[in-house]
């Protein structure tokens, strides 16, 4: 059963992790563990996140209107097609289908032997890197309406790498945005509007998964939940700011000696896989 106490420390380890590029689910796995807690699953993640994507439909919902509605109306008007905001709408749409494919074909598989502490902390060290790599070289040149086709899927594929806990869906988008030329603010923006309809189909989805097997503990989610989606909130107001003149590097270090850290606990056998 989830006490009221992991359900607020949770929800404040959700919210902010989620947008950093640190990857929120390993940091929930990590936690329940050193903290001697059992896993609260991927299900309990999911919904958890439905918290912080609640933060990001509020702090962008004067874009996301301007996109729906655009591309709703380009469906029928030809002349609007060409609009970023028109473009915008099938560019989520077509980022999305990775995540949303991968993720139901290996459902199982990521909800079981994916939430082994020795990937989950070899992920953020290699993913850690290779941030840390993408940002050096980043020409952060490339504004969003620049956005195409093309790297809107390459922006899908690497946000479907984060179904894999330690990768960090944030991490992945943006060091793929980095990657592509984008500039650090627009990868930025667009990988929590990409995130938008995958981890809300999800959170939905994994909601009928919470307590399965036993009562549920409605209480402690929904108080998870709304603390998420506070903190959450006001790590998207800081993160688009810092990393607007900042680099990325304080988040590589920080990965990889937690994956270090993590690895070195699980070799002295401090901590079970």
């Amino acid at each position: 059963m989830l006490s009221w106490v992991e359900a607020a420390v949770l929800g404040l380890v959700q919210g902010l992790t989620e947008f950093l590029p640190i990857s929120s689910s390993a940091h929930i796995r990590v936690v329940s563990e050193l903290a001697g807690w059992e896993d609260p699953g991927a299900a309990f993640t999911a919904v958890s996140q439905l918290g912080t994507e609640s933060a990001v439909l509020l702090y962008f919902r004067a874009d996301i209107v301007r996109i729906v509605t655009t591309w709703a109306r380009s469906l029928v008007r030809p002349e609007l097609r060409g609009e970023i905001d028109a473009r915008m709408g099938w560019y989520v749409i077509v980022g999305t289908l990775p995540i949303g494919i991968l993720g139901f074909l290996f459902r199982d598989v990521i909800e079981g032997p994916a939430r082994n502490l020795w990937l989950v902390a070899s992920m953020l060290v290699i993913f850690g890197v290779l941030l840390g790599i993408v940002d050096a070289r980043a020409r952060n040149s490339t504004p969003l309406d620049r956005l195409t086709l093309q790297h809107a899927l390459v922006y899908g594929g690497a946000q479907a790498l984060a179904l894999v806990p330690g990768v960090s869906r944030s991490g992945g988008t943006v060091g793929a945005g980095l990657l592509m030329g984008y500039r650090r603010e627009a990868a930025a923006r667009y990988s929590f509007l990409l995130a938008i309809p995958a981890v809300l189909v999800s959170g939905i989805f994994e909601l009928r998964k919470i307590g399965e097997g036993e009562p549920v503990d409605w209480g402690p989610t929904i108080l998870a939940t709304v603390i998420a989606f506070g903190v959450g909130l006001t790590v998207i107001v800081y993160f688009l700011r810092y990393i607007s003149t900042h680099s990325f590097r304080p988040f590589v270090v920080y990965r990889v000696a937690l994956g270090l850290v993590v690895l070195g606990l699980l070799a002295t056998g401090v901590i079970d896989a």
